[in-house]
């Protein structure tokens, strides 16, 4: 991590504060020995007895990626569940994604649900908030997956939820200058919609954090889970493992498995606005002993992708949107902007986060 996080604060040795919330906060509450496998036993039988009689006892979304991946891997293997697997499609899965979850599927023996998104409506959204200048370019996909699944867990009413969220690969989280925006606030979608937009959202789902984070969990009782941090989980060997029992096949860095998020992360986002999401991915690799600085700085010195293929995948991205390459490269050349030159209620969910964290809710490091 550099000052590209304009935030980011170092001590007098030069360490920086994600260094230490990690060694301070994170390390000490991170159990993968004996007390994770004894705690992952118990959570197992929880979720097992407040499910029999039920066709599911947990929902996983599953995006074909790594994280996802290997948490329906261990719900169902390690941890005796029954998940169902539910699949948001927002029109912008690679194959190699499509064909992870086909193999995950088969593998595992577990049922498939897959919700399509309206894509006019999608493409409508995604244009609207491509002209609004800002760094948080995917938090549309990140509405459309995250909202389907609270929406249909609740009408399912399945309670628990099992995410792919872990400190293995995450424990450093993007700030939110680099887009890390700190949820779905629906009055920052409804501004920008209401400015850019084109057409009524009459299906996109948007739930919005409060109604998840209060009703749905708090009130309703929904209960969000990771077990990956529960387990021993080293990158380099869970992808081994899911290649050798299902034919998984890894990704050349995370969030791969979207192609939207592929070209915005490894184009839009640094040769836009400057961030390079790489550096706090591979900083969560360096402090959980998966990767050596040297070997992060030896990447960050050069494009993840080659120049023509992301050539191409602007022009496949216009044509997708329904805008000329010079079109979309007159937005792209716009000037930039934040989520403070819209309505929002950043300020609440930051009250919130902090109360998590103060309440030891919440152990990663948010800014």
């Amino acid at each position: 991590m550099d000052t590209s996080d304009p935030n980011i604060v170092f001590d007098e040795q030069g360490v920086c504060d994600y260094c230490n919330n990690f060694k301070n906060e994170i390390q000490p509450n991170w159990h993968t020995d004996a007390q994770g496998e004894k705690a992952l036993a118990l959570l197992s039988g929880k979720i097992k007895a407040e499910g029999k009689g039920k066709d599911f006892d947990c929902i996983i979304g599953l995006s074909g990626g790594l994280d996802s991946s290997y948490a329906a891997f261990i719900a169902k293997e390690k941890m005796g569940l029954r998940p169902l697997l539910f699949h948001v499609d927002a029109g912008w899965n690679t194959d190699q994604a499509v064909g992870n979850i086909e193999k995950l599927v088969d593998g595992l023996g577990l049922d498939l649900y897959t919700e399509v998104i309206n894509w006019e409506e999608m493409k409508d959204l995604q244009l609207a908030f491509l002209r609004s200048q800002i760094p948080d370019q995917d938090l549309v996909q990140d509405a459309a997956f995250f909202s389907s699944l609270y929406k249909f867990a609740h009408k399912q009413h399945i309670k628990y939820i099992i995410t792919g969220s872990n400190f293995s690969t995450e424990c450093c989280r993007e700030p939110e200058e680099w887009g890390g925006y700190l949820g779905i606030d629906k009055l920052l979608f409804s501004d920008i919609h209401t400015r850019f937009g084109k057409r009524a959202l009459k299906t996109f789902p948007l739930v919005d954090i409060f109604v998840y984070k209060v009703f749905y969990q708090k009130i309703l009782g929904m209960q969000v889970v990771m077990p990956l941090n529960l387990v021993p989980y080293v990158k380099k060997d869970a992808e081994a493992e899911l290649e050798r029992r299902f034919g998984w096949q890894k990704f050349q860095h995370k969030h791969h498995e979207s192609r939207f998020t592929r070209f915005y992360e490894d184009f839009w986002l640094p040769q836009k606005f400057g961030y390079h999401k790489r550096r706090a991915h591979f900083s969560s690799l360096i402090m959980t002993d998966q990767m050596i600085r040297a070997q992060a700085m030896d990447r960050l010195s050069r494009p993840e992708m080659d120049e023509q293929f992301l050539t191409q995948e602007f022009e496949y991205l216009a044509n997708k949107l329904g805008l000329s390459v010079a079109e979309l490269q007159v937005i792209f050349q716009g000037e930039n902007k934040t989520y403070r030159d819209y309505r929002n209620k950043r300020w609440a969910i930051g009250m919130g986060t902090n109360l998590l964290r103060m309440l030891g809710l919440e152990k990663r490091f948010f800014r």
